[in-house]
């Protein structure tokens, strides 16, 4: 039987992926583990527990050796998704961010040196690690300039991870991703944020003029990347994998507003946060040439995103009403 172990599992991302890794490959031992930190929510995977058989939920701290050593051997492909991944909270807990995606890639690396069955490995990086760019579009082989904590500790375990394939030879595959969205994203991240304040009519903290550029990718679009990657990349390589919706975070907005029927009065411009990267832009080709294409258009991808958010008031209420981490993190975040 194949096994795949699916890191920071209980997450946005890799919850997602666990959900197609169970629908793509019934037949397939799925092994997550996760270390339950404030965006990690066993819920998330409720669909799976006792209903899916080859699933088994693991809670545990990729930084800690003993864990890792002992759900991985035996496993065909290991995905890690775990990550400390906010940029803001970076800027004030960099310490975190350095043992989980740094260190914590480092454990799982020197096991998987010892993993005699795995075929792959994918190290799941970010478009950040390219830093702001300014005009055109960022391929792999472009100079890595991070210029936030997160987005240096992710350049960081990039870069790890592709030394032990040249150095030990462990099937390593690099991804870096544009941003997600999709349900079962932590209501602190942008798009979950302004559709939960809207609903409820708090004011939207925008950064700055609003005019820092992203590209949108939906999580649906980023699993089948990696998916395919696990089928046909190629060990050693780096493959970016982005949407090609690159919005304003200020359209962004009002776009969420109009799907909610909001005004656009409810938009508070607030100071923008140090070191903000004004714009970031994949090239795709790569991936791309394997056969793998963005399906979900962004207008109706976030339509739907709106509209889980706004049917699952039960999974993020709770969490923005209660979470003394989301409270104390918006406190310190967000200044007029």
């Amino acid at each position: 039987m194949t096994s795949i172990l699916i890191t920071g599992g209980a997450g946005f991302i890799g919850s997602n992926f666990a959900h197609f890794v169970a629908r793509a490959h019934p037949d397939w031992r799925l092994v997550v583990l996760d270390k339950l930190t404030y965006a990690g929510r066993r819920e998330n995977l409720q669909d799976l527990e006792g209903r899916h058989p080859g699933f088994e939920f693991v809670q545990g701290d990729i930084a800690d050796a003993a864990v890792v050593a002992k759900v991985m051997p035996g496993c065909h492909f290991v995905v890690n998704f775990a990550a400390e991944t906010h940029v803001d909270r970076s800027l004030y807990q960099a310490g975190d961010f350095i043992q989980t995606d740094v260190y914590g890639a480092f454990v799982l690396l020197e096991e998987a040196r010892r993993t005699k069955e795995l075929k792959r490995f994918v190290q799941i990086s970010t478009d950040e690690v390219y830093g702001s760019v300014e005009t055109g579009s960022s391929v792999e082989t472009d100079p890595l300039m991070p210029r936030n904590p997160y987005s240096a500790s992710k350049a960081g375990g990039d870069r790890l991870a592709y030394s032990y394939f040249a150095t030990y030879g462990v099937p390593v595959i690099v991804t870096r991703a544009s941003n997600n969205y999709g349900p079962y994203q932590y209501p602190e991240k942008v798009i979950p944020l302004f559709v939960t304040h809207a609903i409820d009519d708090i004011p939207l903290p925008l950064y700055g003029d609003g005019m820092n550029v992203r590209d949108w990718l939906h999580v649906d679009d980023h699993c089948r990347g990696v998916d395919l990657l696990l089928e046909k990349g190629v060990p050693g390589e780096t493959y970016n994998i982005g949407g090609g919706n690159e919005v304003p975070n200020i359209e962004l907005t009002k776009r969420v507003l109009k799907l909610l029927g909001k005004p656009e009065s409810l938009i508070r411009p607030v100071t923008d946060r140090p070191g903000h990267d004004r714009r970031y832009s994949l090239s795709c080709g790569k991936l791309r040439s394997l056969g793998w294409a963005p399906r979900v258009p962004f207008e109706e991808g976030l339509k739907a995103t709106v509209d889980w958010y706004r049917e699952h008031e039960s999974w993020w209420r709770p969490i923005k009403e209660q979470s003394p981490a989301f409270k104390e993190h918006y406190q310190r975040n967000y200044k007029a």
